[in-house]
């Protein structure tokens, strides 16, 4: 766990203004400030930002290029030959600690992975998204901008084959194993984006390193963190190496340790692992006066070209090096993979002191000369080791205390947990095994994989079709229970969806949200017709749907079939980690006009969080909702937004009565609407929020208007079908 952070308190973030006084006759940010413009104006108009993100127009490499296929024919062997060799060719204006680039190089992939988080599954390793503001400019991530430029040379020889997401992560990898680690694997198959990912909330401070306390409701009970973050502070992956709030008290953050390692999927003994793991190699760099440093990456002067943090008064580099403010190794050995961290930690007492950077750290008591580290450029001279908070914690929390014995005595455990660990840390969001390229990914299912066996693909799907609709379910039953069950898909992590039938098995089964009562009735009828056929019960609930759409689409008088590829299996109770499940579960869900609670979000922006992580579009949201209110598939079955006098029914009722101008709507509670005949004051309707903003956001109102249109009722049928096909297949990477 890495602890190289400015000690420097605030950070400007810079917001582009120009310094001339004057008025400048060019007109400036035609792709930035003014697609804020609007936000700025009316900052209570619903902002869709969030659904364009990474616009294929953005991509330099086209529309047409696979980086999956490119990466296929990589010169793998060569790739990893010239990673060992970086490692060693310690370069003059960045030199290598003790001559060895491993601990940056560990440190930038487990930045690069360590922000995944489980609420959401957003963060993560899988994008590259290291390279772009705000992650190049963290305090945490101070000078990685130094390991991404060592890596270059080898970005360049390898181009198009290789992706900055892959090399990050395996460049870790490749420093572990060069400094004597045997890991798990390693994966490949990561696609860079090329812009910032806007969609991810770090949370809502407006300085780095503020106090963690606006994050919690009680900063006492770390699990009142406010969710999806995992970080305790703005600007770091984890946790404050000097303490909670830079007070020292390893107590208190180991409670924040386990906290935070929680929501990034791991469990104690993983994070002990990891913690002991990354501080067995490398050091945490102290050594200077922190008001010498310049800006981050993003902020810093056109000529220091992306490079920031630079020292622009003394000496910055090897020795004299100024990141986190703390200052020294770890170990005895800090080139070497060894049970050191431990022999230090549980063998020496420790005490508080500063760092010349004026942080604090701990460093051991009468400590033999030949357990110190020596310096990082002459090996004659030798330093105390140091711990941090986080470190100490590791010793004096008495669950974590226990592991770490264990792991002392046992170099051969620890060694096999941590690189399990760091496998799962650095893959956890790259989704299912059958996405793992290359000739080093391992063999074996791991449970966190959400591991599904293949389902038949030679069944009588027609036949089974057919029994289908006339099994006694109505089309609200079938297609609710389809989207249900594909619903929990999330393209951050690439966990969820239909495959493998999770909806029948614990949690998801008694999810609120699932309508347990409801889904017992409809798995009571699929399961036998599934059995009957030899189809698996998830192609069997999926194809419900498309003939419950079918039917509905008929009725509309627009005769089509819904696309169908069988092939999906159903998952076991001992192939599902069902606590890791819990945060898929859905709270809220504007396709079926639910939400569990009230929430200090609106629905509407609730519904573009989720339509994100369903990977559609605006235009695809659209249709969608479009669809399903007027398929009836509510929960609950209530009215809210069913615009039709023919629910179940697959017409475009739902815009053209929107749109029409014979109604007015009036609020009759806080997410309520009564939508009156003008001329009688009769009330047709009610609906939400959710269903309103598709006539009062004047984007949502552009597509609406298309779907209203008179020639356009076999587009909007065309349209929703596809759509719904990509939603039941977002996990299907088997035919991907």
């Amino acid at each position: 766990m890495s602890t190289e952070k400015p000690n420097s308190g605030k950070c400007p973030v810079p917001h582009g203004e120009t310094s001339s006084a004057g008025k400048c006759p060019v007109m400036h940010g035609g792709n930035t400030k003014v697609a804020d413009e609007p936000m700025a104006w009316w900052p209570n108009s619903l902002n869709l930002d969030i659904l364009h993100q990474h616009d294929r127009k953005t991509n330099p490499l086209g529309e047409d290029f696979d980086y999956r296929e490119e990466v296929k024919s990589l010169d793998y062997d060569a790739l990893m030959e010239d990673l060992r060799t970086l490692m060693t060719d310690s370069q003059a204006w960045w030199p290598a600690d003790w001559g060895h680039y491993g601990g940056l190089m560990i440190r930038m992939a487990w930045h690069a992975a360590g922000t995944y988080r489980i609420a959401d599954g957003r963060g993560g390793g899988g994008t590259g998204n290291q390279r772009f503001a705000p992650l190049n400019s963290w305090p945490d991530n101070a000078n990685l901008d130094k390991a991404r430029r060592l890596l270059w040379p080898i970005k360049k020889k390898y181009g198009n084959q290789l992706s900055w997401a892959d090399l990050m992560i395996l460049a870790g990898n490749v420093a572990y194993e060069s400094m004597g680690l045997k890991t798990f694997g390693f994966a490949f198959g990561r696609e860079d984006i090329w812009h910032p990912e806007k969609d991810i909330y770090w949370g809502s401070e407006k300085e780095w390193l503020a106090p963690s306390d606006a994050r919690y409701e009680n900063v006492e009970e770390p699990s009142t963190m406010e969710n999806p973050l995992a970080a305790v502070q703005m600007g770091l992956i984890y946790v404050n190496p000097e303490g909670v709030n830079g007070t020292p008290d390893p107590l208190k953050t180991g409670e924040q340790i386990r906290e935070t390692f929680a929501r990034m999927a791991m469990n104690d003994e993983e994070t002990v692992a990891l913690t002991a793991g990354g501080h067995t190699v490398g050091k945490c760099h102290g050594n200077g006066d922190v008001t010498n440093l310049g800006a981050a990456p993003e902020g810093a002067e056109v000529h220091e070209q992306g490079l920031g943090w630079n020292n622009l008064k003394t000496r910055g580099v090897g020795r004299d090096t100024l990141t986190s403010g703390i200052e020294g190794a770890w170990t005895t050995h800090p080139t070497q993979w060894d049970n050191g961290y431990f022999k230090l930690l549980l063998g020496y007492d420790w005490e508080l002191k500063k760092s010349p950077a004026g942080a604090w750290q701990y460093e051991p008591v009468d400590i033999k000369e030949e357990d110190k580290p020596v310096d990082v450029e002459d090996p004659s001279i030798r330093y105390n080791p140091i711990m941090t908070d986080a470190d100490m914690a590791m010793k004096m929390d008495p669950k974590y205390r226990k592991i770490s014995e264990r792991f002392a005595a046992d170099q051969e455990y620890f060694s096999e947990t941590f690189a399990r660990a760091w496998f799962k840390l650095t893959h956890r969001d790259m989704g299912p095994k059958d996405r793992y390229i290359g000739p080093f990914s391992p063999a074996e299912d791991l449970i966190w994989q959400d591991p599904v066996n293949p389902g038949p693909r030679d069944y009588d799907v027609a036949g089974l079709k057919k029994k289908l609709a006339d099994c006694g379910l109505s089309i609200s039953e079938m297609v609710a229970t389809a989207w249900d069950s594909a619903r929990t898909f999330r393209g951050s992590d690439l966990r969820g969806g239909a495959n493998g039938a999770r909806i029948r098995l614990a949690p998801q089964k008694d999810w609120e949200g699932n309508e347990p009562e409801r889904l017992a009735k409809v798995l009571g009828v699929l399961e036998p017709l599934a059995k009957e056929f030899g189809a698996s019960i998830a192609d069997t609930i999926v194809l419900a749907g498309n003939v419950g759409i079918e039917k509905a689409a008929k009725a509309a008088g627009v005769s089509v079939e819904v696309p169908f590829l069988p092939g999906r299996g159903d998952a076991t109770d001992e192939q599902t980690d069902a606590e890791s499940f819990a945060p898929l579960e859905p709270v809220h869900d504007g396709y079926r006009n639910w939400q569990k609670k009230d929430y200090a979000v609106q629905p509407e922006e609730m519904l573009l969080d989720k339509t994100q992580l369903l990977d559609l579009t605006a235009p695809e949201m659209t249709v969608l909702l479009g669809g399903m209110r007027v398929l009836d598939t509510n929960y609950g079955n209530t009215a809210h937004g069913v615009f039709t006098d023919k629910p179940g029914t697959l017409t475009n009722d739902f815009f053209v009565n929107l749109t029409d101008m014979n109604y007015v709507w009036e609020p009759t509670g806080k997410n309520s609407y009564n939508i009156r005949n003008r001329e009688t004051g009769e009330v047709c309707w009610t609906a939400t929020r959710v269903d309103l903003v598709f006539g009062s956001n004047s984007i949502l109102r552009s597509y609406a208007e298309v779907y209203a249109q008179d020639d356009n009722r076999e587009k909007f049928v065309h349209d929703f079908i596809k759509v719904w096909n990509k939603v039941m297949n977002a996990d299907r990477f088997d035919i991907k």
